[in-house]
């Protein structure tokens, strides 16, 4: 197995640098001056809404305005704003018109830590080096700073970059595939640290940086020199942005101030003060003529302040569980946008009477790592809950349709409880089981919350918490530990830290019953923890295990106890199959045991691990078993065979997983990752392995974990003891085959692409379409002589002047092929390894030869042995062609009466017969095709009629 994609955002916070001491400033006349005297080199950064924050820590870094960007690339219209986000590693861009998202960007090695953008550009500052992207494809590196890149400015057709100990590089971006390097360097103060950077408007060429001490430094980048330094607030300044005022700046201090000043005459305009704890982490004007400044704290508190009233006008307590990363004002709209370290982003709209925002839309993933995950809905979407005490509904299909399900009016009663929604909200969920039968009637999942005596149901048709909470009756009240719904979807058993187990209705939410143990303490179920409960897929039996090392087989219906068998350690987890009646147990000594429970004993034994098992899984067909643990190895059980066959180590141990019913996307969470990752089961993708070909116990494969992008990560690295592991990947030339002999009166498909034996077939349709409209035009400076060679047919050839790409060998069987009917030279590699083949009966490398072209390379090889002057009184043995095409009939009555490669013969035999069967119509082969083509479809059509008067009795059957 590897990975296929990153499915959801995580979040990423960036380290604080240490504050310096600021240097002497300049006086507010020598700054006067130097302003009147600056050249310009580079244009003023346009307009307000152009401007952006590069170097935070999350989300919103960059956009490009609808103003400057009105097509993203050449096939991507963009209707409404677009904007750029940092994820991890790579970036993503999303429309918010819909919050739809657009384009991902691609895998790159560290963090990002500043990103910039324009039109279809995008420029982003990982460790030390500065990706530069068109679209979605990386045309360029700058490599020139030694230190780790924190800030990044667009500026007109520069982008200036600013790294940790105070260089700044200018890139012209425009011409960068012939030009690298960066066209000028700045070198700020020893003991100036920069922590922001912005270009105030009207401003030509000059940039204003801010340092960790809390001073401001005013700097020419035509000449390269420090026009004024500001001398600060004593506090380290985390962002400054321009207002729509002239010379006026908006400056944020980790001490929680809003300074406003005017930087022309280094006067402050007004200073505000947040009303809760915490630096100043983002600022934003307003630009549709109101004056309101928005500000973010580190708290994730949003506060509006009135411009003109200088006060506070309303604040949003509530809009983010984390540190708000960046704020944004659309240009001439009164909506605000805002990215917070939680994993989420808000659009907030200002609408009503008294000016107060409200949410406007928002799209948001676990702020805390998940705990639990379950695929649903036939593996197209996937359940998780969450530290976040969130339980989210993920698409796999589609981003748009994830979401949060609803836990009533949370946000009402934490307004009306003066409380913050957290508070609110159900405590994390710890385990949680999901029944799709009965979706539509009643709740289907039911989840146990984390020190909580009762369980709660949702209803995924609504998305929405249930109407009832399922309460056991036993008079100690103790935590819900384990749950699972019946398979007919009716009822719902849940087992306690206590060790009672109560089974409920899930309709009406009444109890129907406990399980006692009368042996047992207490007249519960268990003497101690319940750790699991599973049912059977008749609502037979029912199996419940406890910590202590006991599990039972209850009678579902009458409750008694049918059976029971001691394991000898303590129980971790258990997990039941239904199709196959086998259950799987974790225990402490990180050993996995698998139980017949009809049989009641123990059928098989897992050891590997080394550390502690988080979570195990069956596959839908029962013959897999995952199990995943903190040593950070995932390892695949084949239940059948009693072995592992896979076995991989990644970076950061899993602490949940979960198997699609088709098995072929596997989803896991690690320990503190936001995101829930997917893998594409490569089994399911490339032809039937050999089963020696998987990994075993003593060679685990290193990977690097799942990349939000396709175009990096999970690679596969040197393990512990440096040598190379190969993955488990079946992409040779010629895949080994799981059985030795053909099963009888069966036929196997080649694998390949739909693609390419449907084009074998149609490549003169293909052709005609793909014909040029227009003749090709004649060269503007073509020589008055064309140099010209002599040929065999009179015919005058141009000599065209070729590249060193042609070799020898390629002229050579170029030259073969023209001359081999009339001279005795040898004949072209197509033709030698047919004849190789059938004399050695190879067919299989034949057949790997044929599929290793493309079906216009195969046309063209089978027309070069057609026989033109079609001369039947001449001997065959004076006739090479015709032996070569017996040989290849030969070939094809082989594979059909074997019934190998069937799609992929069957389209040889289609284009063979139309090029050659005119010349071989009388030969004796030629019928021992056709018998063998008869036999294998009267075959194929019996089994297909068998399957149809199954399947129309099954249909019209009432069970």
């Amino acid at each position: 197995m590897t990975r296929l994609s990153l499915f959801s955002i995580y979040a990423s916070i960036l380290p604080n640098f240490p504050p310096s001491k600021p240097l002497p400033s300049a006086t507010p006349s020598s700054l006067r001056h130097r302003l009147r005297r600056s050249s310009p080199l580079i244009s003023t950064a346009a307009l307000l809404s152009d401007r952006r924050r590069p170097g935070e820590q999350l989300q919103l870094l960059s956009y490009c305005s609808e103003q400057r960007c009105k097509q993203l690339g050449e096939d991507l219209e963009i209707n409404g704003d677009i904007r750029t986000f940092s994820v991890g590693k790579s970036w993503q861009i999303y429309n918010c018109a819909k919050l739809s998202l657009v384009l991902v960007g691609p895998q790159l090695a560290k963090k990002i830590r500043a990103l910039a953008s324009y039109r279809d550009y995008t420029f982003a500052a990982y460790g030390n080096d500065i990706g530069v992207f068109k679209r979605a494809h990386q045309v360029a590196t700058w490599s020139r700073h030694n230190a780790k890149v924190n800030l990044l400015l667009l500026f007109g057709e520069h982008v200036l970059s600013v790294d940790v100990e105070g260089n700044v590089f200018i890139w012209a971006f425009k011409g960068t595939d012939e030009n690298p390097s960066p066209v000028g360097h700045i070198l700020l103060d020893n003991e100036f640290t920069p922590s922001c950077i912005m270009h105030p408007d009207t401003y030509l060429n000059k940039v204003i940086f801010g340092s960790q001490a809390g001073s401001l430094q005013l700097w020419n980048i035509s000449t390269k020199k420090k026009l004024y330094e500001f001398k600060g607030w004593n506090s380290s300044i985390s962002c400054c942005v321009s207002s729509p005022a002239l010379d006026v700046i908006a400056v944020g201090c980790a001490d929680g101030k809003i300074h406003v000043h005017n930087i022309r005459y280094d006067e402050e305009v007004v200073a505000f003060s947040q009303t809760t704890r915490g630096a100043v982490t983002a600022l934003s004007f307003r630009t549709d003529g109101q004056p309101l400044l928005a500000s973010g704290g580190s708290s994730g508190v949003i506060s509006i302040w009135n411009l003109e009233k200088r006060r506070l006008q309303s604040v949003i307590r509530d809009a983010h569980d984390s540190s708000v990363i960046s704020l944004h004002f659309f240009a001439n709209e009164p909506v605000l946008m805002s990215t917070s370290a939680d994993n989420s982003i808000k659009m907030w709209i200002f609408d009503t009477r008294d000016g107060d925002p409200r949410l406007l839309k928002f799209r948001s993933g676990h702020s805390a790592p998940p705990l639990c995950i379950r695929f649903y809905a036939n593996g197209r979407h996937i359940l998780s809950a969450g530290q976040d005490r969130a339980f989210r509904l993920f698409s796999v299909i589609q981003d748009q349709q994830s979401r949060e399900l609803s836990q009533r009016h949370v946000t009402k009663r934490a307004k009306k409880l003066k409380v913050k929604q957290e508070e609110i909200k159900l405590k994390p969920v710890i385990a949680f089981d999901v029944a799709e039968i009965r979706e539509r009637d009643w709740s289907n999942v039911v989840t146990c919350h984390m020190d909580t005596p009762h369980a709660y149901v949702w209803r995924l048709q609504n998305f929405v918490l249930g109407e009832h909470i399922l309460t056991p009756t036993t008079d100690i009240q103790a935590p819900v530990k384990a749950c699972t719904i019946s398979s007919c979807g009716n009822f719902a058993i849940l087992g306690t830290a206590g060790g009672w187990i109560e089974k409920f209705n899930l309709q009406s939410g009444m109890s129907r019953g406990c399980y006692v143990d009368m042996s047992e303490k207490g007249s519960c179920a268990h003497d101690g923890e319940v750790v699991g409960v599973a049912c059977d897929s008749t609502n037979s039996l029912m199996i419940s295990a406890g910590y202590n090392g006991d599990v039972k087989v209850w009678s579902f219906k009458g409750r008694e106890l049918k059976s029971r068998w001691e394991i000898g350690c303590k129980v971790v987890k258990i997990i039941y199959h239904r199709s196959n009646g086998l259950l799987a147990s974790v225990t402490d000594d990180l050993v996995i045991r698998m139980f017949d429970v009809v049989a009641l004993k123990m059928v098989r034994k897992f050891e590997g691990h080394t550390d502690r098992i988080t979570d195990i899984c069956f596959s839908e067909d029962g013959k897999w078993l995952l199990s995943s643990s903190m040593d950070g190895t995932l390892r695949i059980w084949d239940v059948i065979l009693a072995r592992q066959i896979d076995a991989i180590h990644v970076d950061v141990s899993i602490t949940a997983l979960s198997l699609s019913p088709n098995m072929d996307v596997l989803a896991t969470t690690h320990v503190d990752q936001n995101g829930v990752y997917l893998w594409v089961n490569q089994a399911m993708f490339s032809g039937a392995p050999h089963i020696d070909s998987y990994g075993s116990g003593k060679e685990v494969v290193k990977v690097k974990l799942p990349s939000i992008s396709s175009g990096g990560g999970g690679e596969v690295s040197k393990d512990d003891g440096g040598s190379d592991n190969k993955p488990p990947t079946f992409t040779n030339s010629q895949p080994p085959q799981l059985l030795d002999k053909q099963i009888p009166d069966l036929v196997t498909l080649s694998m390949l692409p739909k693609s390419q034996w449907q084009s074998l077939i149609n490549l003169d349709i293909i052709k005609e379409r793909n014909k040029p409209i227009e003749p090709p035009k004649k060269p503007e400076k073509a020589p008055f002589f064309l140099p010209s060679i002599p040929s065999l047919s009179g015919e005058i050839l141009f000599k065209v002047a070729t590249t060193d790409q042609t070799t020898d060998e390629e002229k050579g069987t170029q030259a073969d092929d023209h001359f081999h009917k009339v001279t005795n030279l040898p004949s072209s590699p197509f033709v030698q390894y047919i004849r190789s083949s059938v004399e050695t009966k190879n067919f299989e490398g034949l057949t790997d030869y044929l599929k290793s072209f493309s079906p216009s390379t195969l046309d063209m090889e089978l027309r070069m042995l057609q026989i033109i002057d079609d001369d039947e009184e001449q001997e065959p043995e004076k006739r090479p062609e015709l032996l070569i095409l017996e040989l290849l009939l030969e070939y094809l009555i082989h594979q059909v009466s074997h019934g190998n490669n069937f799609e992929f013969i069957q389209a040889l035999i289609r284009l063979f017969l139309k090029i050659h069967g005119e010349t071989m119509r009388r030969h004796s082969k030629l019928d021992k095709l056709l018998e063998a083509q008869s036999g294998i479809w009267q075959k194929l059509d019996g089994m297909f009629q068998s399957a149809r008067c199954m399947v129309t009795f099954l249909s019209n059957s009432q069970f």
